[in-house]
């Protein structure tokens, strides 16, 4: 998608988060990028130097309005950056940031070999709950189902592993071979359990956040969505 556009552009003004920086000689920055159009590396041109304009306006974990300039190699250049949003409240405890910097770096790993806008919604989306403090095992599943999602990854989440339609007085495992749910009388998955990992696979981070009582599932369905990642 990206690849197609630089084409057809020489500039391209569009949002993105860094999801990793480079020194590279005495003053410049390279910077990997997810955009809503795919993964960009781009020069930041004496980023470095202590009056620079774009110093402040590409920190980590901000969403940046950028503007970039594409010449014959694959490498951009930034030209422009204004900041839209610091989530500077994942830099305050160590547990967000963790998780914060994990989150950059599998999506940086996962754009190499799949272009889609849905990396960076699913990036900004899950710093943005961070940031607003929502509990770090929500985050983490609804981030890691997601990421599932967009990997291609097949969840059955309506009938058990023998192809039986799932019942609401019953209770499942959740069986790895197989990525799907077992009935088991003594599972730790019920009803509840269910519609909200259904709700994680389809549905915005800020709809998760609204469900009452999520916490106590999450043990369980975090564990779930750590087995579909192979974690």
């Amino acid at each position: 998608m990206l690849m197609s556009m630089q084409n057809d552009l020489k500039d391209l003004k569009t949002r993105a988060l860094i999801l990793r920086r480079t020194n590279y000689g005495e003053s410049d920055r390279i910077l990997n990028l997810i955009t809503p159009v795919g993964k960009v590396s781009a020069m930041a041109k004496g980023v470095r130097k202590e009056k620079s304009k774009l110093a402040g306006k590409i920190e980590m974990f901000t969403l940046t309005e950028v503007n970039l300039h594409f010449g014959k190699s694959n490498l951009a250049t930034l030209t422009g950056a204004k900041m839209v949003k610091f989530y500077a409240n994942i830099l305050k405890d160590f547990e967000r940031l963790e998780l914060g910097a994990d989150f950059l770096k599998k999506i940086n790993q996962v754009s190499e070999n799949i272009e889609t806008s849905e990396h960076f919604e699913i990036l900004n989306q899950s710093l943005a709950a961070l940031d607003d403090g929502l509990d770090t095992k929500i985050v983490n599943t609804w981030f890691l189902f997601n990421l599932a999602r967009v990997m291609g990854e097949q969840v059955n989440l309506y009938t058990d592993i023998n192809g039986n339609k799932l019942d609401v007085g019953s209770k499942y495992v959740w069986d790895v071979n197989e990525k799907g749910l077992r009935l088991f009388n003594n599972g730790e998955i019920d009803a509840n359990a269910i519609k909200i990992m259904r709700l994680m696979w389809t549905t915005d981070c800020d709809v998760i956040k609204r469900i009452k009582n999520i916490e106590v599932y999450m043990p369980e369905i975090l564990r779930i969505a750590k087995a579909i990642n192979n974690l």
